[in-house]
């Protein structure tokens, strides 16, 4: 199975005539770092030109593509050969420790940074600092914690290892421990910077904190750092949330006097208090002042008064701003999706779509959520023909609907009397088709863009090899056979009655995998 695939890419790379240099290996490596195994060939082909050797970025991103699809043993060959030409620095662990670690693979991350020894690589305190940061982002701050209580005495902490655990505890939530941490940081000597300052300040009002937070900003003064318009807006928008108006005001002209200019981050904190107590008037002066400091709004701003304006039941209002506001900033996904639930909810579906078509005209890719409100607003309105093209759209996208659209669409085809959507679990199947869609489109394209022919037989090959090892050949040899006539139908683009009767037929009969070339 695994010979196959490298035979295809390695004649068709000798008879194009690229001529590889590090640049160009690099490019490729990025442009193709979800290809899996197919960008591993092409690196090794690459190695075996005349007058090449790999730049430790390429082989940076080879290891973070090959932990992608969790081929470890790979992935740690590549470690020995960059041992091997004396390319190993700290970036190579902290890359790999990372890896592991938004996996869960919390012991693998562990181990990869006491393993740096053994490479002839000493840890030092920022590859400790890094272990530590990837375990609070992938929410592992107790093992974080552990490890920084065993190893704190061989790398002396500095104010990023108290920042890192501060935001770690943060995030978790939990108070008592960050506080604790941040007396710490005190008793030890170690002088808080701007960065640590401002996490302890969005920790303590993330808890509701707000007049604790204010003395911790007071303690800024009095040890000379400034605080930045950062700071300030978490303040602004703490006392919004608590409907303290005349606070947030206070503490947006106390930053005006310190002589910090505004940024959009603090103006959208200052419209969100305003929107919160219903003053609206406030809020188009906001924007006015805005305009005459040369401060963009933003997609969030837009979205604060959007909400706000359609809480109240000002629909109307709402489109107005709507429509002046695309005029001002770029709307984001979440702007698009506010009007078109606005609309299905209003039940003027023209409307929504033509929100829909705007969004489509712009180029912009709708989010899960922004596909969702269209596809129930569709189930809402007895729609099934649509909203079935709608959801066939999504997965085409690599974008899974959620289990309350799945339902939502499911009742209604049933209700017209579905009767094999009725029998079929609908989201198990298309879970196993997305899957299969994601992977294949990546090899597909990975192979269209240097201009080669590849067929659908040789990249179910590739991706039965690229599954999860665990699983044996048999079991991922089923799980083509459920999902491959989802895939063909990528390139056939059938309608998703033709999608779900095929898909049913190949899982009665196991048939065999179908061969489509692509040009």
């Amino acid at each position: 199975m695994m010979s196959s695939s490298p035979v295809v890419l390695d004649t068709a790379l000798d008879q194009s005539g690229l001529r590889v240099s590090p640049e160009v290996v690099e490019d490729v490596l990025k442009r193709f770092e979800n290809a899996g195994i197919l960008a591993y060939r092409f690196f090794e082909w690459a190695e075996k030109q005349r007058n090449y050797m790999h730049s430790v970025r390429a082989y940076h991103t080879m290891i973070g593509s090959l932990a992608k699809i969790r081929q470890y043993q790979i992935m740690w060959n590549l470690v020995n050969a960059m041992k091997s030409n004396s390319m190993l620095n700290v970036e190579t662990f902290c890359i790999i420790m990372r890896k592991y670690a938004r996996v869960q693979k919390v012991e693998e991350a562990f181990y990869t940074f006491n393993v740096m020894e053994k490479y002839d690589i000493p840890p030092n305190l920022a590859a400790f600092n890094a272990l530590l940061s990837t375990l609070c982002k992938t929410k592992n701050v107790r093992k974080a914690q552990e490890i920084f209580d065993k190893l704190k005495e061989r790398f002396v902490p500095d104010s990023k290892t108290y920042s890192i655990l501060l935001e770690g505890w943060g995030r978790a939530p939990n108070l008592p421990k960050a506080r604790e941490i941040y007396r710490e940081m005190i008793d030890v000597g170690c002088v808080p910077d701007i960065v640590t300052y401002g996490i302890m300040v969005d920790v303590l009002c993330k808890a509701g904190r707000v007049d604790e937070a204010i003395a911790i900003v007071r303690e800024m003064d009095s040890n000379g750092c400034r605080p930045t318009s950062f700071i300030y807006s978490v303040l602004v928008h703490t006392y919004g949330i608590e409907n303290r108006i005349e606070d947030a005001i206070d503490a947006f002209l106390e930053m005006e006097r310190n002589g910090i200019n505004a940024d959009v981050v603090v103006y959208n904190a200052l419209i969100g208090a305003f929107c919160k107590v219903n003053k609206l008037k406030n809020v188009y002066r906001v924007l006015n002042e805005m305009d005459s400091k040369g401060v963009e709004p933003n997609a969030r701003t837009c979205n604060i008064i959007l909400n706000s304006l359609i809480g109240r039941g000002e629909t109307d209002e709402a489109f107005k701003v709507f429509r002046r506001m695309i005029k001002e900033c770029e709307p984001d996904a979440d702007t698009y999706t506010i009007m078109i639930k606005m609309f299905c909810e209003r039940d003027e579906l023209d409307m929504a779509f033509k929100v829909w078509k705007y969004m489509k005209l712009k180029r912009f890719i709708p989010s899960m959520h922004t596909f969702s409100v269209l596809i129930n607003g569709l189930c809402e309105k007895g729609n099934a023909a649509k909203a079935c093209v709608l959801l066939e759209e999504m997965l085409e996208k690599g974008i899974q609907p959620s289990a309350s659209t799945f339902g939502k669409l499911r009742q209604l085809l049933v209700k017209e009397g579905r009767e094999d959507v009725a029998v079929v679990p609908l989201q198990e199947i298309v879970q196993l088709d997305l899957l299969l869609r994601s992977r294949v489109r990546n090899t597909i394209n990975a192979f269209v863009r240097m201009g080669l022919k590849y067929d659908i037989s040789v990249a179910t090959k590739q991706i039965i090899w690229e599954t999860d090892n665990e699983k044996d050949e048999d079991e991922q040899q089923a799980m083509v056979k459920k999902s491959i006539e989802g895939v063909w139908g990528v390139l056939a683009r059938p309608r998703l009655d033709r999608f779900l009767k095929s898909i049913i037929y190949i899982k009665k009969n196991a048939l065999p995998v179908p061969i489509l070339q692509w040009q």
